[in-house]
């Protein structure tokens, strides 16, 4: 969205800046005719108590139709983050997505990991009844030679990659439900601002879900969710275009469900997407895309990705709607202007998605997840403060309290809870 032909959602990226690992020192030789002594291994951080699940909102491996979700930013916050997690169940509710940046919990060198706050965040999110759909992504400043950290590529090594992957998985089986990998890599600016490349990312996928599986089988592993875009150039290939790239790399059988984004932009969730592609004031004016292109601007473009996976008989998986929402960014000078929805069309569109996902959706939409809980230190100068719920300082906009006004979102009767629950270790 950053110009008038990159209609994708934004996410907000935390940067943490980490550190050129040192060498390691060197192991002195012993002595001529000296017995050399093992060198002893490093004592594994002992993993502290963790609470496990208390609801259950996986059966067989699926997830009920359209189960509501929304986006939070726990991570560093000490006294809004059980306040958020109050008002994402408060409002209905029953997920919500985190994330957990490679580069916050292995950032100064391989294998100097930080677990503290991901301990807390996963303890604190089980402790209230929510299911976690947690995002890996973004690599520490050391996993790449070129140095373009704090912007967000994949590693020079997947090894590298891999061995964080099975270090996150083992220390928390168990305790998430549901493991999304990478954020829109089908644009430059979250591929290592190289042109952006399905198989590639599907090797990436590969790993993931492999070491993902081999740990926790019981995991959800779910693909990242690709940016609406129309662009087709060096900078962004269109979410259709890079699945079906996907597919052909073999992407089939290294996922249990399709991440999408589906922003609204400016049309009405319910609205066909041939219809919006053909009014050029609901399809971003001056966009010299063809027509085909530009379903993209709707909520329902969900349904041509579901379409591609049905091509290639994967229609026995579900589709997580990893980001939508309607911005209310009418600055002058934004390039959202164009697409600005009032807070009180906000609250109506997003509760609208949610019954039109019910109604038309059902088997196959999983998770849709809604942005925002504001992240408490966004500020009127942040693009995603306007698509967000609520205020930074946790009151409700319009849009929260339509949603959660609305009958529950889930179809399904309320999730089951977990007999006695208590943290475990491993």
């Amino acid at each position: 969205m950053r110009n008038l032909l990159w209609t994708m959602l934004l996410a907000t990226t935390v940067a943490v800046a980490g550190c050129t690992p040192n060498a390691p020192p060197a192991t002195p030789k012993p002595a001529a005719g000296a017995t050399a002594k093992p060198v002893a291994k490093a004592s594994p951080t002992p993993l502290p108590e963790v609470a496990a699940p208390s609801v259950q909102l996986v059966n067989g491996g699926r997830i009920d139709p359209a189960s509501p979700a929304v986006h939070v930013f726990l991570w560093g916050q000490r006294e809004a983050a059980d306040r958020d997690l109050k008002l994402a169940k408060e409002a209905g509710f029953l997920w919500v997505k985190q994330r957990f940046e490679w580069r916050n919990i292995e950032k100064t060198r391989k294998n100097a990991f930080e677990w503290s706050e991901p301990d807390l965040q996963i303890d604190r999110i089980n402790k209230a009844g929510l299911g976690i759909i947690a995002r890996l992504d973004n690599q520490p400043d050391w996993a790449r030679r070129d140095k373009i950290f704090p912007a967000s590529g994949p590693p020079d090594k997947l090894e590298d990659w891999k061995d964080f992957v099975q270090e996150f998985a083992q220390r928390y089986k168990g305790k998430i439900q549901i493991y999304e990998i990478w954020n829109e890599p089908n644009i430059s600016r979250e591929w290592g601002n190289q042109k952006p490349d399905a198989r590639a990312y599907v090797e990436m996928l590969k790993i993931s879900y492999q070491e993902i599986k081999k740990i926790d089988p019981n995991a959800i592993v779910v693909s990242a969710g690709l940016s609406p875009t129309t662009e087709q150039s060096d900078r962004a290939v269109s979410d259709t275009q890079f699945l079906r790239d996907m597919y052909a790399a073999g992407a089939k059988d290294y996922f249990d469900m399709l991440g999408v984004h589906a922003p609204g932009f400016k049309a009405p969730p319910d609205m066909d997407p041939g219809a919006v592609a053909r009014d050029p004031q609901l399809s971003n004016p001056g966009d010299p895309s063809p027509e085909t292109a530009k379903r993209a601007y709707s909520f329902r473009h969900a349904e041509d990705m579901r379409k591609i996976m049905e091509e290639n008989s994967d229609a026995a998986k579900q589709v997580s709607v990893m980001e939508m929402g309607w911005t209310t960014d009418s600055r002058p000078n934004s390039p959202y202007a164009w697409h600005a929805v009032t807070p009180e069309q906000q609250g109506e569109y997003l509760v609208k998605a949610m019954q039109y996902a019910r109604q038309n959706w059902a088997p196959w939409a999983g998770p849709m997840v809604t942005l925002y809980i504001a992240d408490p230190e966004w500020t009127p100068n942040d693009e995603q403060y306007y698509w967000s719920i609520t205020n930074p300082d946790g009151t409700a906009r319009p849009a929260y309290n339509a949603i959660k006004s609305s009958p529950r979102t889930a179809t399904a009767s309320a999730p089951a809870v977990v007999p006695s629950p208590s943290p475990s270790r491993q």
